[in-house]
């Protein structure tokens, strides 16, 4: 009887006693979890986009390689390949004159970094646009007097066809004047073959 209510006592104690022992041991919290973003590498050499050209009449556009590097790099070459349909124009050119069309255009950069050689290579589509004409007259019937906005010399042919004539605002007969040809400029008249207008 004693023993027994011994082992019941011993038995509550050692309940309590791990409830305590629960309570007061709380329970480990998770460390916060932190992100570290990776640092973006830096390519030792980046070839730049070529942008649409423009070119006036025959002219024709320089095209060269363009590129950026990082500090410590050596550039070996920097050539170009240049094909229009199938046909290539050029290839391993450092510069490349193209008149108007498009084109397929490879740059390669070769360089050394750390005593490493490497190289870097993109093709890019290339637009050489031809620039639009100015347009500097403007046919007329000879029968109106007003020239279109942009056009106000006056053009006129009198008597034999050899007597061209152009008159500029504030001249004499500007006003009655009925052109045959308006142009932007006097000097527009004069390349098409007109005179000034003594009055």
């Amino acid at each position: 009887m004693v023993q027994r209510a011994l082992a019941v006592v011993a038995t509550g104690a050692l309940a309590f006693s791990g409830v305590a022992v629960s309570a007061a041991a709380p329970l480990p919290s998770a460390a916060p979890s932190v992100t570290v973003a990776a640092a973006k590498k830096v390519p030792a050499v980046s070839i730049k986009k070529i942008g649409t050209k423009t070119v006036s009449g025959a002219a024709k556009a320089t095209i060269k390689p363009s590129y950026s590097k990082a500090k410590n790099v050596k550039i070996k070459s920097a050539l170009l390949k240049v094909v229009k349909g199938k046909k290539t124009i050029a290839n391993k050119k450092k510069s490349v004159k193209l008149a108007a069309g498009t084109y397929k255009v490879t740059t390669t950069v070769k360089y050394q970094l750390k005593g490493k050689t490497s190289t870097v290579k993109k093709t890019q589509t290339l637009l050489v646009k031809k620039k639009a004409a100015t347009k500097r007259s403007v046919k007329m019937n000879g029968k109106a007097k007003n020239c279109p906005a942009g056009y106000p010399v006056k053009g006129n042919r009198t008597g034999s066809e050899k007597e061209w004539k152009y008159h500029v605002k504030g001249q004499r007969f500007y006003d009655i004047t009925k052109p045959e040809e308006c142009f932007k400029t006097a000097a527009d008249a004069r390349k098409a073959g007109y005179r000034a207008s003594k009055i």
